[in-house]
C-alpha cells in the first residue's frame, strides 16, 4: 500500500522538486511501483543529527524530499512532511525562550500541494518572530519556496538555490503491457475520468489539462518567490528553473549571503541581540518549558528587582523545601512573602524562599527564629530610608503585583 501511495504522488501528479532528484527517485523505486527498474540501488540517507543551537535560537530541519503528509514513510525514507515542519513552527513561536527560528534547508523540494500554505504561514511567523533559512546544501524547487519565504536566506559555499518550476510526468506502459500479454480496460463514467492512465497513451485533452495545472502552480510560485524576494516576477521567470550555487545566487537576488551554518547561527544571534529580542535573562534561562510559576518569578523577576549584594547581619536560617506543595495562588503567595522579607528586612532572601517551594507561614516562622536568634536587635530606619521599607515602594513586590495583575 504504501507504494501505492508513493506512485500516485510522482506520476500524474504536478511536483515542485529538481528534475535530477525526480529522476533518482524514479529509479530507486520504480521497479517496485511498476516501472522499468535502471538497476540502481541507494541507501536512503541516514537522519541527520540536530545541530546545537545558541540560546534562544531554534533551528528547524527542512531535510530530504518533502510531502504534504508522510502517512508512515517517515524520515528513514528521506521524507519530510509540510505539517511536522508547521508544528515544529508553532512550537517556536509558542516557546518564550525563543526569540528567532532558524530553518535548516536541505532538500530538493517535493510536493506541490501545501508547500504554498507553509510558505505563508513563515511569512506570517516572522513577522512574529524573525525567521531566518540557510541552504545547508540545497534548497531547490519547493525547498527554495520555503527557504524564500525567511526573512533572510543564506548559502554554504557549497549549496544551491532556485530551480523555480513545476513538473509532471506520464508514464505510458502500453507497450509494454502489450509484451508482457496484458490488456487494460477502464470501464468510467465521465469523459475524462480515465485521463492519465499508465496504461494507454496520453490524450490530446488529457495533456492539455495537466500541462494548464502546471502552467497555474507555476504562476503561483513565481508570484511568491517575487513578492517574497522582492523580486520582478520576470527576473523569477527568466531563470528558467535553473539551479544557481553561492555567489551567483547571491547577485540574482535569490540569497542574501554566502555562510556557513555557525557564522549564520552567530550573525542571527548578533542581529536578535541588536534588536533587544536576547536579553541576558534570556540567554541565561536555558532549562525547558513550560516552567511554573515560581520559576518564572524566582528566575525573571526577582534576579532583576534585588541588588547584587547585599551585607545583612540577620542569621541565615535553614530552609527545607515545602511539604506537601504550596496550593497557595502562586503570584499571591509570592507577593506575601516578598513583603514579609521586605518588613524583615532581608529582601535579598525572597529568591531564597521562593526557590524553595516554603509557605508563607513557613518564611514568617524562619524570619521570626533567625530575629529571635540575634544578641541585639538593631534598627535600620533611618532619617534617608525611613520610608524605604514600605512594600508599596519595594521593586521585590511591585514587581510581583504587576506579574498578578497580568494573570
Amino acid at each position: 500500500m504504501p507504494m501505492i501511495h508513493l506512485a500516485s504522488r510522482l506520476i500524474g501528479t504536478p511536483l515542485l522538486i529538481a528534475r535530477c532528484k525526480l529522476d533518482v527517485i524514479l529509479a530507486v523505486v520504480g521497479g517496485r511501483i511498476g516501472l522499468a527498474n535502471t538497476g540502481v540501488s541507494l541507501t536512503p540517507p541516514a537522519p541527520r543529527a540536530r545541530k546545537d543551537s545558541a540560546p534562544g535560537i531554534a533551528v528547524i530541519p527542512v531535510h530530504g524530499s518533502l510531502v504534504r503528509r508522510t502517512l508512515g514513510l517517515e524520515a528513514a525514507s528521506g521524507l519530510s512532511s509540510y505539517g511536522q515542519i508547521a508544528q515544529s513552527l508553532d512550537a517556536a513561536v509558542a516557546d518564550p525562550q525563543v526569540a528567532g527560528i532558524l530553518l535548516d534547508i536541505d532538500s530538493p523540494g517535493g510536493e506541490a500541494g501545501g508547500v504554498f500554505e507553509l510558505a505563508e504561514r513563515i511569512r506570517a511567523v516572522n513577522a512574529r518572530k524573525p525567521v531566518w533559512a540557510h541552504a545547508n546544501d540545497s534548497a531547490f524547487s519547493a525547498a527554495y519556496a520555503i527557504a524564500a519565504s525567511a526573512g533572510r536566506l543564506s548559502v554554504s559555499q557549497t549549496a544551491g538555490v532556485g530551480s523555480v518550476g513545476v513538473i509532471a510526468l506520464h508514464v505510458d506502459q502500453s507497450a509494454k503491457d502489450a509484451r508482457d500479454g496484458l490488456a487494460y480496460t477502464a470501464l468510467y463514467a465521465g469523459e475524462h475520468k480515465n485521463d492519465l492512465s499508465p496504461h494507454a497513451p496520453l490524450s490530446p485533452e488529457a495533456a492539455s489539462s495537466l500541462q494548464a495545472e502546471v502552467d497555474r502552480l507555476y504562476r503561483i510560485f513565481v508570484s511568491q518567490v517575487a513578492q517574497m524576494r522582492n523580486l520582478s516576477e520576470d527576473d523569477v521567470r527568466n531563470t528558467k528553473a535553473r539551479l544557481f550555487f553561492g555567489e551567483e545566487a547571491v547577485s540574482l537576488g535569490l540569497a542574501d549571503a554566502v555562510s556557513s551554518f555557525d557564522q549564520t547561527l552567530s550573525e542571527f544571534t548578533d542581529a536578535l541581540r541588536r534588536q533587544g529580542a536576547l536579553t541576558p535573562r534570556e540567554r541565561r534561562n536555558a532549562h525547558a518549558y513550560p516552567r511554573s510559576s515560581k520559576e518564572l518569578i524566582v528566575s525573571e523577576v526577582l534576579p532583576e528587582a534585588l541588588p547584587n549584594h547585599i551585607d545583612d547581619p540577620v542569621v541565615e536560617a535553614s530552609i527545607e523545601p515545602a511539604s506537601p506543595p504550596v496550593q497557595a495562588p502562586p503570584y499571591a503567595q509570592a507577593q506575601a512573602i516578598a513583603e514579609l522579607c521586605l518588613i524583615a528586612g532581608v529582601p535579598q532572601r525572597t529568591a531564597e524562599f521562593l526557590a524553595a517551594g516554603s509557605s508563607e507561614a513557613q518564611v514568617r516562622q524562619v524570619l521570626l527564629s533567625a530575629r529571635a536568634e540575634q544578641p541585639d536587635i538593631a534598627s535600620r530606619i533611618t532619617a534617608e530610608t525611613g520610608t524605604q521599607l514600605r512594600p508599596e515602594h519595594s521593586p521585590v513586590v511591585a514587581a510581583v503585583k504587576r506579574l498578578a495583575g497580568e494573570a
